[in-house]
């Protein structure tokens, strides 16, 4: 502003100035020896010419400037209409926001009061010194299974009017007969339903009279004797076996934990835990042999152990030392985190996650600093990139040249499969950002491009067989010794005797065009593949959670 007065201010002074100007011209001219050409008329009007042109940009510039100006108000106005409009809104929905939590916490109170009415009852536990106390349901911690729904209610009531899903009635007709052994054959001849079948469950065993007791029946064959295999692979059957008992505690668990359906503790009685609790007794010595490397992560029968101790509520009857070394054993599966947190041992998770770092399961450990909220003091772009750094170690020997084919293929393919695993863990947990993939792309491309070329030259490399003639002849010796003569004169020289004694037939090797037929454990109870074994320590090694 004050610019534009000083420039104002000039311009009304450019009238003094030019009569200044003209003073000082005509006192020249008054001294000038020699005429000059240039008149004063002529610089008066270029002095003025040059004022008009300075006032009317002038003038431009005041009315730019003052459209700018209303502009920008309208602007300002503009916004503090939507800042206004902005607050309402937010003022608006932390009302409805306000109400909608008041209502929650009332309807919340109304439940608790029903609980309180309905499922206060005297329970018999024993403490620390064997001494006998009562103790209401009340005082049960918080986070105990407990349901708000009175028992004798929900046996009034028909299955069909309180489940979300109906089973189907095949299934619904074997748990309501308390059929355990049916039970597995329906779930293992429609292991391709599977799927479906697996969200039923957890209703259907509700039908029965006692479910608890019909899951406990069903891990009577858990322990069979394993039937050997002429290929040397374990028994399908058996292992389709424990996927299924494993399952049946998973539903059990998942119908408990839905309060709105059943109490836990009028299913999960001191009868019934007595029992569970014996056939965990009878399990735990066959656990202490289990070879924590073999297992690859992936043991069912540490699985089932654990499921068991989680399912009934009887992990407080085992040494918690002794339940924490099975978790490495069973890292892989995708239940695990679960598993931990059912059994009380996510404060110990930090431990497990080390034992796993250390043991060349840092995949495994990745996924468990994830499910427990530990990435910032477990590294998981530190975890996989160690991972990979183990992998090229224990492949760096068999490249040095004295090592046969067939060993470089197994390194070869171990490392495809680590890189695979950790492509597939950055991308589970969106670590692009952090560790970016295209490096391990392009390595996972060389190395199959390399076992490609390899197998090519080793078909090439194989003597290939002699095939038969179309016609099925053999081979005829051509006579040599035919006078040229006498070549038209006799026949039997024209048509030679045809030996038959050096006839030779080949027949194809007999191929089996059937293919083997698929493992019961498909579904969600995949038998993983074989993606090679771990080069670090020695157990088979696969990154994703299997079921």
């Amino acid at each position: 502003m004050e610019d534009a007065q000083s420039v104002a201010t000039l311009i009304d002074s450019t009238t003094t100035k030019i009569q200044q100007l003209q003073q000082a011209f005509a006192e020249l001219e008054n001294h000038r020896a020699v005429s000059l050409n240039l008149k004063w008329k002529e610089l008066e009007a270029h002095f003025h010419g040059l004022e008009r042109s300075l006032k009317r940009r002038f003038d431009d510039l005041g009315d730019q400037e003052k459209e700018f100006k209303n502009k920008t108000s309208e602007a300002q106005e503009l916004v503090e209409k939507k800042k206004a409009a902005v607050v309402a809104k937010e003022h608006a929905s932390l009302e409805k926001l306000q109400e909608k939590r008041d209502a929650a916490l009332f309807v919340i109170g109304d439940v608790f009061k029903k609980y309180k009415t309905s499922s206060a009852k005297p329970a018999v536990i024993k403490d620390e010194d064997d001494c006998v106390s009562d103790l209401t349901v009340e005082d049960k911690p918080p986070d105990m299974k407990v349901a708000a729904v009175d028992p004798e209610e929900v046996n009034k009531i028909s299955y069909n009017e309180t489940m979300d899903v109906k089973p189907r009635p095949e299934l619904a007709k074997l748990c309501e007969e308390m059929d355990s052994k049916g039970l597995h054959k329906y779930i293992s001849d429609n292991r391709k339903n599977l799927a479906t079948i697996r969200e039923e469950i957890p209703f259907a065993i509700m039908i029965s009279a006692d479910p608890a007791r019909l899951v406990l029946n069903s891990l009577e064959d858990f322990y069979r004797i394993e039937v050997p295999t002429s290929d040397g692979k374990r028994d399908s059957g058996l292992l389709g076996l424990r996927r299924t008992c494993i399952m049946l505690m998973e539903c059990l668990a998942q119908s408990l934990a839905d309060t709105g359906r059943v109490s836990f503790y009028d299913v999960i009685n001191d009868d019934i835990k007595e029992h569970a609790k014996a056939i965990a007794e009878e399990w735990k010595p066959k656990l202490d042999d289990l070879d924590v490397d073999a297992s690859s992560g992936n043991s069912l029968e540490a699985h089932a152990f654990l499921q068991l101790l989680a399912t009934f509520d009887i992990a407080s009857d085992f040494d918690e030392e002794e339940i924490l070394k099975l978790i490495p054993t069973v890292s892989r599966r995708r239940q695990t985190a679960d598993l931990c947190r059912l059994l009380g041992l996510s404060g110990k998770m930090p431990g497990v996650i080390e034992v796993l770092a250390n043991t060349g399961r840092q995949i495994d450990a990745v996924n468990l600093a994830y499910a427990f909220e530990l990435t910032e003091q477990y590294s998981p772009v530190a975890l996989l990139k160690s991972h990979l750094k183990e992998a090229k170690k224990a492949s760096s020997p068999t490249k040095s040249g004295n090592a046969s084919p067939r060993a470089e293929n197994e390194v070869n393919d171990r490392e495809l499969t680590s890189l695979k695993a950790v492509v597939k863990c950055i991308e589970e947990h969106k670590l692009e950002g952090q560790y970016p993939v295209d490096p391990l792309q392009k390595r996972i491309l060389q190395l199959e491009k390399e076992k490609a070329d390899k197998k090519r030259v080793a078909e090439a490399a194989k003597p290939q067989p002699k095939r038969p003639r179309a016609n099925g002849g053999g081979f005829v010796p051509r006579n040599s010794n035919i006078n040229d003569k006498s070549f038209y004169a006799t026949v039997p020289d024209r048509y030679p005797a045809y030996n038959y004694e050096s006839m030779h037939y080949v027949y194809p090797a007999h191929t089996n065009s059937h293919p083997p037929s698929p493992l019961m454990g498909a579904a969600a109870y995949n038998i993983p593949p074989n993606h090679g074994s771990y080069f670090g320590n020695g157990y088979a090694y696969q990154a994703p959670y299997l079921h």
